[in-house]
């Protein structure tokens, strides 16, 4: 596939894709400027760009950019922070047209919908049902479901609810050949006839058990046993059982394999009472330390907030008016969120929690919190940790790069001291927050990006992390995915096995090398 398209095939490809969508399609100069970037720090001018109003429209796309060799990238709300909805390809954007909700099954608890459509605004349509679906990335606001199925999104939550795969049921997709098909849970009955079907859909079937069949000792011996494991393709989908789910396969795999047009997802009941415990510790060690303690007594979420983002947020006029919860100047502290069926069983709760954390000494001083609206201005400040620390002064800034890792929540004491080395070895210091809870802590050390010795201990730190990382059993990313930062980290932390595997994946869904580059 090429990247580079004349001026002649780009009129021949305009025209072309004007007779066959419905919806908008975006060629000029503006709107390729307006999407060359996203959350990441990358800038890349697309081919143009096609706003569908219909699964018939992508099909278009996909059937158009086979004939004129050119290469295609699904795209929502552009909140992905490693670069995967960049590049110079044809951006579909879904968030305009398809973010309608096809429908919603209480008594079964789960919901139809496009990919287009804002996480917190389908929340907001299913508030009635008592229902909700929960990752909960902090760009809920404005992040689409379809770039929470494409990336394998988590959240706040997701050490009571897991991962976007652990709440997908079914997928209706376009392969990369322009043919559709559903992708939903197999009996070996069914899987049969799917991998003796002719066509793309049956190859792709037929190829994915040969590589799983082909790797499974590797695969079990080279994939992190964590809950937060969002690298690479789903291969350790094919060691768990006899049967299969397509949909959860495609599941953070970024745009490279479909292009995904409905899917059908699991709700779950929302708590009914919530208590937050805010514990203020002096050092990021003992909040570290803390979190170990805290998670035996099954907190529904425990989040690590650090100094440079309180003070980012007590400095800033907007933010400044709700950080009355924060008590003295902690170096870090940890929202620990409780849930139950009543108010006494949320208070009860906290009560353990404030006895183990007397016990055991950690921090000095823990901030109750029934009433929700003082439970939501920790989250504000949490949810607005990354747009706080990019308001750090100078030219230095806390960027993407290796701000995903995630371990075993037991070794975080142990390895966050190792990463605070590195970074502070190299003359840096970094911003620390994120999900404590299941061992991802978004780790970035500030770089200035227009020197060239920044450039250099950007990569410097980056492969000392990868190691670090590598030692203790992680992964290099837990949530926020590979995208063109961290693809290249995929070998190293995989092995050449499962990186081949990983290839033959991409020629068995994709053979043309149109899907995401």
């Amino acid at each position: 596939m090429t990247s580079q398209v004349s001026e002649s095939d780009t009129r021949s490809l305009v025209d072309d894709l004007s007779k066959q969508v419905s919806g908008e399609v975006r060629f000029d100069k503006m709107s390729r400027v307006l999407y060359s970037t996203d959350a990441s720090m990358y800038q890349i001018e697309p081919i143009g760009v096609v706003i569908p109003r219909d699964a018939e429209d992508v099909i278009a796309v996909v059937e158009t950019a086979n004939r004129h060799n050119v290469t295609v990238l699904p795209r929502g709300g552009g909140t992905s922070l490693a670069g995967q909805t960049v590049g110079q390809s044809i951006v579909i954007d879904f968030s305009k047209y398809m973010r309608n909700i096809i429908e919603v099954n209480e008594e079964e608890q789960w919901v139809r919908t496009e990919p287009g459509i804002v996480l917190d605004v389908l929340n907001h349509e299913l508030r009635g049902t008592g229902l909700l679906f929960s990752p909960d990335p902090s760009t809920s606001n404005r992040g689409n479901i379809g770039g929470a199925l494409g990336n394998n999104s988590c959240g706040a939550h997701s050490i009571m609810w897991g991962k976007t795969v652990d709440n997908v049921h079914e997928m209706d997709v376009v392969l990369s050949d322009g043919q559709t098909t559903r992708f939903s849970q197999l009996d070996g009955s069914a899987l049969e006839t799917r991998m003796r079907a002719s066509g793309l859909e049956g190859d792709i079937y037929r190829k994915l058990f040969e590589i799983g069949d082909a790797n499974r000792d590797e695969i079990l011996a080279r994939y992190p046993k964590i809950q937060r494991r969002v690298s690479g393709y789903n291969l350790d989908e094919f060691v768990g059982g006899s049967d299969f789910n397509m949909a959860r396969f495609v599941v953070g795999s970024e745009g490279t394999l479909v292009t995904i047009t409905e899917a059908k997802l699991k709700l779950v009941a929302r708590p009914k009472f919530t208590a937050l415990g805010v514990l203020h510790c002096n050092e990021l060690m003992e909040a570290m330390e803390a979190t170990v303690a805290v998670l035996e007594m099954n907190p529904s979420a425990v989040e690590l907030i650090g100094s440079m983002i309180l003070r980012q947020a007590k400095s800033n006029l907007a933010y400044s008016r709700i950080t009355d919860f924060i008590d003295g100047d902690p170096e870090a502290i940890l929202a620990i969120e409780m849930v139950g069926d009543t108010e006494a069983e949320v208070v009860s709760k906290l009560d353990v929690l404030e006895e183990r954390i007397k016990k055991d000494r950690l921090g000095y001083s823990l901030i109750r919190m029934m009433d929700p609206a003082e439970q939501n201005k920790v989250w504000d400040v949490r949810r607005a940790g990354l747009g706080l620390m990019m308001n750090v002064p100078g030219d230095a800034k806390p960027l993407p790069y290796v701000e995903d890792t995630a371990v075993a929540p037991e070794v975080l004491p142990e390895f966050v001291k190792r990463f605070d080395e590195i970074v502070k070895n190299h003359g840096t210091e970094a911003g620390y927050y994120g999900h404590a809870s299941v061992g991802c802590l978004h780790i970035r050390p500030l770089i200035d990006l227009k020197r060239q010795d920044g450039v250099d201990r950007m990569v410097a730190i980056a492969e000392e992390i990868s190691d670090l990382v590598l030692e203790f059993g992680g992964s290099m990313s837990g949530e926020h995915g590979d995208g063109l930062v961290r693809s290249g980290f995929n070998e190293k932390m995989f092995g050449p096995q499962i990186y081949d595997a990983f290839r033959e994946v991409k020629r068995a869904f994709d053979p043309n090398g149109i899907m995401n580059p």
